[in-house]
């Protein structure tokens, strides 16, 4: 009871901070962390023990596998190669930045620990990013880099983790192209056990034919596809983000529409919900850290973690701008992918942000191993370092720098109302091909003023954004007002007991599609005044609601 009490104040706390940040402007996992250190401080608060291996099983199969699952593959192939100079090219450099820093100002060290701590801090979390990726207009490249560097990058450093903590337990030494063959081994062994488990599935969603099933089908992949690699010594993340996808490329021909509506509600909210809590996490270990480092001097500790977070933040730049430059003058790459602008350059380098899979890692660290406490500290202050000084920052250099695509004129981008033009004409010649059908005919045409109305909409978006715009404001709004009018009398007939409520459910989640439909192809640009004149319409809905 203890353990559900706790798990239900910690997501209060989650959603509190979460406003919080909002308000703030700011990256809600900086908040998060700093608010799960705040709590950490509290006298009386039990001790929240994060066991490594569970934070990992647990919270990292539906966060990759979620991530993966949006990844645009083609897009993710075009930039693949600054993708796995980052993920693993910036991995392997970073952590050898940290372990050579590490044994300079600690010689005791072993090289194989230094390497270790390495590894630990040099996967970047991309949800830190995100937060502040999804508020602005970026350009799709970066946004693309980015996302696919996350996906890989914590399979590259777990595998060297793996690597260093072997050898510092042991006491064997891996060369170079041991550790390269093994890195291969794992990756490719994750990559078919990934593969493997989501033909398996899909296998098996083809037979459900139930959203609520299919949603909890695609929750059991992630964990499976992890758990399977794992139990194979091999690559989960990889497995993980294989399978993830498989699925985001069969997406649009294995779900029905009911089901893709159905399992991006519930994951959207599970995946809020874990980054929430992953985030409170690591900042309530902060008591647990600092009492088993009490010996360290205070002072001693301080320069540690400022020079190692300094070096963390630096080796980031030192890696990714000879890596956007060098390969295009070695390889004469530029003809065909020309060198981005240096402020491109600049915000992948700034967007470092270090987050749950580094502090799993060094917790995870076995009990003998070389100076355990003291690099768990220094991997929280990375972290912190890292949320708080580039978390806070990134949206600002974003808009100093001015690497905002503008808004496109009449607010809709010309490939996506090119793509919509094409597909009301298709649907319009559809319906007219029916005209002649002496059973379909007389329906067709009750059909055709609406699809021509929608193909010629479409048609002046494609021509002229500007006009198009208050043509397109003006159905929104007539739209919206109808389907209000329709909720309003719907719930007046419910409360004069001539419908049941699971009457009501089915219309009113027709309704609810089409609003969703008509804000998706028209445009959600409701004023603070437009939503509290819609809740001022709604209040009426829900006192007949509440009669009902």
């Amino acid at each position: 009871m203890a353990l559900a009490e706790l798990l239900l104040a910690l997501t209060a706390a989650c959603i509190g901070f979460a406003l919080l940040a909002r308000y703030l402007k700011l990256p809600y996992a900086v908040i998060l962390v700093l608010g799960g250190m705040l709590l950490a401080l509290l006298p009386g608060l039990p001790m929240v023990p994060l066991d490594p291996e569970f934070a990992l099983a647990f919270f990292l199969p539906p966060l990759l596998q979620g991530s993966a699952f949006r990844t645009d593959w083609r897009a993710f192939r075009s930039y693949l190669r600054p993708i796995l100079l980052l993920a693993v090219g910036a991995v392997a450099f970073t952590a050898f930045c940290i372990a050579l820093v590490a044994r300079l100002l600690l010689p005791e060290l072993p090289w194989s620990a230094a390497i270790a701590l390495g590894a630990i801090v040099a996967p970047p979390d991309a949800v830190a990013a995100a937060a502040v990726l999804q508020r602005l207009r970026l350009p799709r490249k970066i946004v693309t880099v980015l996302e696919g560097e996350s996906l890989i990058n914590d399979a590259s450093a777990l595998v060297l983790y793996r690597l260093a903590v072997a050898a510092a337990m042991s006491g064997a030494n891996v060369t170079p192209s041991t550790g390269i063959l093994i890195f291969l081994g794992l990756g490719l062994g994750g990559i078919v056990i990934g593969w493997l488990v989501a033909q398996a599935t899909i296998a098996l969603l083809r037979r459900l034919g139930d959203p609520m099933l299919e949603t909890a089908t695609t929750f059991l992949a992630a964990y499976a596809a992890y758990l399977a690699a794992e139990a194979a010594h091999v690559s989960g993340v990889m497995a993980v983000v294989t399978a993830g996808m498989v699925f985001g490329r069969v997406q649009h021909t294995l779900f029905s529409s009911q089901s893709r509506i159905a399992a991006k509600a519930i994951w959207d909210f599970v995946e809020f919900l874990l980054n929430s809590l992953v985030f409170v996490l690591i900042g309530l270990q902060l008591n647990q850290v600092l009492g088993r480092i009490a010996d360290i001097g205070t002072g001693q500790l301080a320069s540690l973690a400022l020079i190692l977070s300094a070096t963390l933040i630096l080796s980031r730049f030192l890696w990714v701008y000879p890596a956007t430059w060098l390969p295009r003058l070695v390889w004469g790459a530029r003809r065909h992918d020309p060198l981005p602008s240096g402020r491109y350059t600049a915000i992948v380098a700034w967007a470092g942000m270090r987050g749950v899979v580094s502090l799993a890692a060094a917790l995870a660290l076995p009990e003998e191993f070389p100076e355990r406490d003291l690099i768990v500290f220094l991997a929280f202050c990375a972290i912190l370092a890292t949320l708080v000084v580039q978390g806070t920052t990134l949206e600002w250099v974003i808009k100093t720098l001015r690497v905002e695509v503008p808004a496109h004129p009449g607010g809709i981008d010309p490939e996506e109302a090119e793509a919509r033009r094409i597909i009301a004409a298709a649907a319009l010649a559809e319906v007219e091909s029916r005209l002649d059908d002496p059973l379909e005919g007389a329906i067709a045409a009750d059909l055709i003023h609406e699809f021509r109305d929608r193909a010629g909409h479409q048609e002046r978006i494609a021509t002229n954004h500007a006009a198009a715009a208050a043509e397109r404001a003006a159905r929104r709004r007539i739209r919206l007002a109808a389907l209000e009018t329709s909720r309003r009398i719907l719930l007046a007939h419910h409360a004069e007991g001539l419908l049941t409520q699971e009457g009501v459910a089915h219309i009113e989640q027709e309704l609810d599609l089409e609003e969703l439909r008509i804000r998706q192809v028209l445009g959600d640009e409701r004023t603070e005044a437009e939503k509290a004149r819609a809740l001022r319409m709604r209040r009426p809905v829900l006192a007949l609601a509440g009669h009902a």
